[in-house]
């Protein structure tokens, strides 16, 4: 059974942790979209920081990504389930990038 854009909504608000809003809308493509937002972290234009971003990298996988960098990079002591694949996400990140050794 596949689940529901809510329910999935609520599973990525959960992975996500307390500091993180979480919406799923659909895309020009009938695809879903994640955008993840910081509740404390402001970014340019005075907005809340989000690891939405334009074009097509806004999956699951790429949005939760982006958002444990974040969490690493500014929230520190924060606790979020989803920290738990932090080795994953950089290990996706130097696949995209064409690092030929993520461990140095």
């Amino acid at each position: 059974m596949v689940a529901s854009r809510s329910a999935r909504e609520r599973k990525a608000k959960v992975e996500a942790g307390p500091l993180a809003t979480v919406r799923i809308e659909l895309g020009a493509d009938e695809q879903f979209v994640y955008k993840i937002g910081c509740t404390t972290c402001v970014a340019k234009g005075g907005r809340a920081w989000s690891a939405y971003r334009p074009g097509d990298d806004n999956g699951y996988m790429a949005a939760m990504d982006r958002w444990i960098f974040h969490l690493t990079e500014r929230h520190r002591d924060a606790d979020a389930p989803c920290l738990a694949y932090r080795a994953a996400a950089e290990q996706r990140l130097h696949e995209r990038r064409g690092d030929a050794d993520p461990a140095g």
